[in-house]
C-alpha cells in the first residue's frame, strides 16, 4: 500500500460507508429515489448525488456546467449553491443510472486511494477555491459519507452502523465544534463547565470549560460542579449536532440538569454543520 498510514483510517472509513450506501440504494424501486431524507430539502437521489458529486472532485474530475433554478429556495448561500450543483444536474436521473455511477465513483475513487503516494500535508484545492490539505479532506469525505449514509438508513428505515470506522471520525468532527456551541453560541460566562454524557453504541464523556477570557476547550475530564450536565444517546447527538433535527423534535431523548437557561441556549445553538 503506498497510501500515508495516517490517511489509512479514513480511507478505510469512506470505503465502509460508501459501500454501504451502495448496498442500501441499488435494489430500491424508483418511487424511494425520491423519499425525503434527515438532510434538508434532499431526496434519497440528492444525496447519493452529493456523494457521487464531491467524490468525483476527488477524482479531479470538472465541475458540471449547470445553471440552478431559481426556486430551490433552501439554497441561500454560496456553498450551498457550490453543493447543490452536483445534485441538482442528477435530478432527472434515474435509479439504475445513479447505481451506476456510483459504482463507477467507487471503483475509480478506491483505485485512485490504492495509488496515492502524497503526504498527508499535500495541498488541495477544496470547494469555492478554498485550500486545504489531504489529510483534512479525506477526513472530511470519511465524516461526509458517513452522515448521508445515517441520512439514507433513515429515510429507507434500514438502520445499521451506527459505530463503524466512520462514527468515530464523525463523534471526533462533531466535538470539534462542541467548545464554540457553548462559549459562543450559547454564551457560557466564564468560568463555566458543562458535561456532555452520550452513551449508546458510542459512548463518550466530555467537558467544555469556559475560560477567564471566555474560549472555550473541550476535555475528557469530568467536572465536580458543572454548570449543566447533557445527557442524551448516541443517534440523537450525532443528528442534532449535524443539523438533522432541532431539540424540541427530540427532547424525551435529551436529559438535562443545572441551568434551564444555558441548557436551552446550547441545545438551540447544537448544530456544527452549515
Amino acid at each position: 500500500m503506498s497510501l500515508h498510514p495516517s490517511l489509512q483510517s479514513y480511507a478505510d472509513a469512506w470505503t465502509h460507508s460508501v459501500e454501504a450506501i451502495l448496498e442500501l440504494v441499488q435494489p430500491l424501486p424508483e418511487a424511494q429515489w425520491n423519499l425525503a431524507t434527515p438532510c434538508p430539502a434532499w431526496s434519497v437521489r440528492d444525496v447519493v448525488s452529493h456523494v457521487i458529486g464531491l467524490d468525483c472532485e476527488m477524482l479531479g474530475d470538472p465541475r458540471p456546467i449547470h445553471t440552478l433554478p431559481r426556486d430551490l429556495y433552501h439554497v441561500r448561500t454560496d456553498i450551498q449553491r457550490y453543493m447543490e450543483m452536483q445534485v441538482d444536474v442528477r435530478r432527472h436521473h434515474t435509479g439504475p443510472e445513479m447505481t451506476a455511477e456510483l459504482e463507477y465513483t467507487i471503483i475509480r475513487r478506491s483505485r485512485q486511494l490504492r495509488n496515492e503516494t502524497r503526504e498527508p500535508s499535500a495541498a488541495l484545492r477544496g470547494p469555492l477555491g478554498t485550500e486545504t490539505t489531504l489529510e483534512a479532506a479525506m477526513r472530511l469525505r470519511a465524516f461526509d459519507v458517513w452522515l448521508h449514509e445515517q441520512d439514507l438508513r433513515t429515510a429507507l428505515g434500514q438502520p445499521g452502523n451506527l459505530d463503524s470506522p466512520g462514527a468515530l471520525i464523525t463523534r471526533d468532527m462533531l466535538l470539534a465544534g462542541l467548545a464554540k456551541v457553548v462559549a459562543r453560541e450559547a454564551g457560557a460566562p466564564p468560568g463555566t463547565a458543562v458535561v456532555v454524557d452520550v452513551q449508546g453504541p458510542v459512548e463518550f464523556l466530555r467537558t467544555v470549560r469556559v475560560d477567564a477570557e471566555g474560549r472555550g476547550s473541550v476535555d475528557g475530564s469530568p467536572s465536580l460542579g458543572p454548570a449543566v450536565t447533557l445527557s442524551l444517546d448516541w443517534e440523537t447527538y450525532f443528528r442534532l449536532a449535524a443539523g438533522r433535527v432541532r431539540h424540541q423534535a427530540v427532547g424525551d431523548r435529551v436529559k438535562t440538569e443545572g441551568d434551564a437557561e444555558l441548557a436551552q441556549a446550547i441545545l438551540d445553538n447544537f448544530a456544527v454543520t452549515p
